[in-house]
């Protein structure tokens, strides 16, 4: 059996959109919201199942990849997050790359030579790769409207993937997988598939005019930290506000808060989009945190803790 496991953002979307296009195969849908990063854990395989891995660290999930292979799974693994020691087993195939200026669609991109590259520049955008995104858009000799639509597209996808559960998104990731693989152009399922598009396009817009309001709840010359309310909207919109935020303010770290279903906040941090580095090992200094040099986050920070939070990122962009 294949089995097809993807982070729910426009990164793990887009790069199994490029893999079944050139692969169709009838998988097994694994994913959930982007900060379900561990999707490995309760995931049972036989002999002989294929598992793709797309766009979730290979350092939070060893131990169920260990695990896997024991059982006699083959394993692709391709990603850019934290990834600690790679293993070496010859049911083991991996893409490994943790530059600050990739993200799993790109390395995908590469690994199909570009075949279906308006995707890989879509879920560049989502990621807030933007520089990544528009040297890799230059060779489609896109029309500027066209650049700007792919972009968009990229930041709904990837805003559909925040939430605290499935229930605060606007669609389940597998489901809007399964709508966007059908096509072997981003622009035919925008003009396929207005209404889900224009659904995300209107969800995101009146989301982030309500986090427009917020005030940081603490800022410095070099970080800014802003608490979100508790709601479906904030929740929604916490990791496409920081990539707002980022590149708003390039010279400083950006944290935003919102409040979990365990009674703590979530957290998605930001780095200085000039240096766009120390976001993963912040966030890795504590225990539900991981992701990238530029962006990371922690999936639950007692309440009681968010002065420790503030000081570390204080001291980690000072």
């Amino acid at each position: 059996m294949q089995i097809d496991v993807f982070n729910g953002d426009a990164d793990g979307i887009c790069a199994l959109v490029q893999l079944r296009l050139a692969k169709p195969v009838n998988a097994k849908l694994v994913t959930g919201v982007k900060r379900d990063i561990q999707l490995l854990e309760h995931l049972s395989v036989d002999v002989n199942d294929f598992v793709t891995v797309l766009d979730i660290s290979l350092k939070k999930n060893r131990n169920s990849l260990d695990r896997m292979l024991k059982q006699g799974a083959s394993v692709f693994y391709v990603d850019h997050h934290e990834s600690g020691e790679i293993p070496e087993h010859p049911n083991f195939e991996c893409i490994i790359n943790t530059v600050a200026d990739t993200c799993t669609s790109l390395l995908v991109d590469q690994y199909l030579a570009g075949k279906y590259r308006a995707w890989a520049v879509t879920a560049a955008f989502g990621d807030n790769l933007l520089k990544s995104a528009e040297q890799l858009a230059q060779t489609l000799s896109l029309r500027t409207n066209q650049f700007k639509q792919l972009q968009d597209l990229g930041v709904c996808i990837n805003y559909n993937g925040y939430g605290d559960s499935i229930a605060d998104l606007h669609f389940d990731p597998a489901v809007l997988f399964r709508h966007l693989s059908y096509y072997e152009s981003p622009f035919d399922f925008m003009i396929d598939n207005a209404d889900i598009y224009g659904h995300l396009l209107s969800g995101y817009a009146d989301d982030m005019t309500q986090a427009k309001s917020i005030k940081p709840e603490y800022e410095t010359n070099t970080i800014g930290v802003y608490i979100l309310p508790d709601k479906a909207w904030a929740r929604r919109i916490s990791g496409v506000l920081g990539n707002e935020l980022a590149n708003q303010h390039p010279k400083r770290a950006h944290a935003v808060l919102s409040y979990n279903a365990k009674g703590g906040y979530q957290v998605s941090v930001r780095a200085p989009l000039i240096t766009k580095a120390g976001a993963d090992e912040l966030c890795s200094s504590f225990a539900t945190g991981g992701g990238r040099k530029s962006a990371a986050g922690i999936n639950h920070l007692p309440f009681e803790a968010l002065s420790v939070f503030i000081d570390a990122l204080s001291e980690k962009y000072s």
